[in-house]
């Protein structure tokens, strides 16, 4: 059952948007030195295009184009970070092992927030094959929040959580929606970077 809005609740979703956008276009206009080097580092790495791009699930289940720097090699499976991880498999490229440490490779989406399909600050937008997180996401109302660059369940233990565990974070974040609970994302995100205890 989704939760009814708490007076104040409504206003700040409108708020966030505005900056979420005025943000992202300050960040994008001063880190485009950045972006072009990073991008000729992931291309002389290895071979292929210097983005990746990949259909994630966002906004009322709404499919989007997902952006981010290329970590992997071409042809690697279309799974979740964590699943690889449990199959042993390691497509990282040595570029890109860096730019997940330092989650440098979710820069690009700063343009998926422009286009209004992301957040800064949001539960991490799934793929379409992760049925249990989508669906569990829909039933208590998740679903009906922009996904973000990093969220509570990334502060909270990322990829060593398990799906239940991350849908709990999500329902947190839902149900407690505030600037200030952003602002402590973001201020745990930006520690958790700069501590090295970036993505896999």
């Amino acid at each position: 059952m989704r939760r009814a809005m708490a007076p104040g609740f409504a206003p700040y979703p409108a708020i966030k948007r505005l900056l979420d956008t005025f943000l992202a276009a300050v960040a994008l206009i001063t880190l485009c030195p950045w972006f072009a080097l990073i991008a000729l580092l992931v291309r002389l790495d290895s071979p292929g295009p210097a983005l990746f791009r990949q259909r994630r699930v966002g906004r009322n289940g709404e499919l989007f184009v997902l952006f981010k720097f290329r970590t992997m090699r071409l042809g690697t499976p279309d799974l979740p970070t964590d699943a690889m991880v449990r199959q042993s498999i390691s497509p990282v490229t040595r570029m890109g092992r860096v730019l997940r440490r330092t989650s440098l490779d979710e820069l690009p989406q700063l343009a998926n927030i422009l286009r209004g399909e992301m957040s800064i600050v949001g539960p991490r937008p799934a793929l379409p094959t992760q049925e249990f997180v989508n669906e569990s996401r829909r039933a208590v109302g998740v679903d009906t929040l922009r996904p973000g660059i990093t969220g509570w369940a990334q502060v909270s233990g990322r990829d060593a959580l398990s799906d239940v565990e991350k849908v709990a974070c999500d329902r947190y974040y839902y149900e407690n929606l505030s600037l200030l609970l952003d602002a402590k994302i973001v201020i745990r995100t930006v520690a958790a970077v700069f501590s090295g205890r970036g993505n896999r």
